[in-house]
């Protein structure tokens, strides 16, 4: 079985070949840059991108699964080729925003993913994780300069992802049976309050780590400070309130098809602890 990665330098996708080599699954992996890549040995490296179709013709040559990064602006004509190829099965990687209403959503994106992939009639799963844990390196230039935290919403609880069990699901969606048709919707194995994030990544580095409580417009204008999009500062400090308002619950399906927890806050903290230092 031969398993094309799309994005497979990328943050999940790069995770995906791993995942995959290690059940023994053939991977293709297309990228721009095959010197750069540093895959694994034994996975067959195409050159070509998603952003540009037109390479992607020998990349699906006898494929039997695709990994599909979302990439908005070619998911249609991608998707094409991916139905004119016969590949039978594709798992996209889309993301829990998909219906958010706001402007800055990043669900906007994703949805029309998704849409691209269901109008091309191919069998499909999709994975929607929420927030991860990942994004709290957002946090790291305050915490090696300042000794603190800043954020607003400090009790906004949410159940954010590593990004070794999103792609450990991919790997598995992609080498068993049963997902077709099925929307997977992915979380960490805890609600956990923003607050509480950034003790662990305190005790983690073994000191208390202050936590500077901003208001919405303060943050709002750190983020755009930092080159953050208007509208997207204000999509995520209102994914926040909400988060207050109404905590995020763990979904429980890394879990479910993994067997194993999903890896907590604690643990990426002292994984990750070298960026906060």
């Amino acid at each position: 079985m031969t398993i094309l990665v799309t994005g497979a330098t990328g943050n999940v996708g790069r995770l995906v070949v791993d995942e995959l080599v290690a059940r023994g699954a053939g991977v293709r992996a297309l990228t721009v840059d095959p010197q750069r890549a540093a895959l694994p040995s034994g996975v067959e490296v195409v050159v070509g991108s998603i952003a540009r179709p037109a390479t992607l013709a020998p990349a699906l040559e006898g494929v039997e699964a695709v990994y599909l990064a979302p990439y908005e602006r070619t998911a249609p004509r991608v998707c094409e080729l991916i139905r004119e190829a016969g590949v039978p099965r594709v798992v996209a990687l889309s993301g829990s925003s998909v219906g958010d209403v706001h402007e800055g959503s990043s669900g906007h994106g994703f949805a029309a993913v998704e849409r691209a992939v269901d109008a091309a009639g191919l069998a499909r799963t999709f994975l929607r994780p929420g927030a991860f844990l990942m994004n709290l390196l957002g946090w790291a230039p305050a915490v090696r300069e300042r000794g603190e935290v800043r954020s607003a919403y400090g009790e906004a609880a949410q159940t954010p992802i590593d990004l070794g069990d999103i792609a450990a699901v991919a790997a598995h969606t992609l080498t068993t049976e049963g997902h077709e048709g099925r929307t997977y919707v992915l979380s960490g194995p805890e609600s956990v309050p923003l607050r509480e994030l950034a003790a662990a990544i305190g005790d983690a580095l073994g000191r208390e780590l202050p936590f500077v409580e901003l208001a919405p417009d303060e943050q709002v204008a750190e983020w755009v400070g930092y080159g953050m999009p208007a509208d997207v500062a204000s999509w995520l400090v209102e994914t926040y309130a909400q988060a207050v308002a109404q905590p995020e619950a763990p979904t429980g399906v890394v879990e479910d098809l993994l067997g194993r927890p999903g890896v907590s806050h604690r643990e990426w903290a002292k994984a990750n602890v070298a960026a906060f230092s």
